[in-house]
């Protein structure tokens, strides 16, 4: 329990320092950047799945 305890403690802080950060303009600039490289990847991860799922379904390839 006490593990669940510093977890949610540590994504409250992350929340709160994020929300202090995007009111700067340079922190909002690099939490700008750190959101278009995690959609990019995210992205990527995306098309990879399903690339390999029409992979899988569509037995007509073999």
């Amino acid at each position: 329990m006490k593990n669940v305890l510093w977890f949610l403690i540590g994504v409250i802080g992350g929340f709160v320092a994020a929300h202090f950060m995007n009111k700067d303009p340079r922190g909002h600039d690099i939490l700008a950047e750190v959101d278009a490289r995690f959609n990019e990847f995210t992205g990527i991860i995306g098309d990879a799945y399903r690339e390999q799922q029409a992979r899988l379904t569509d037995p007509a390839d073999d």
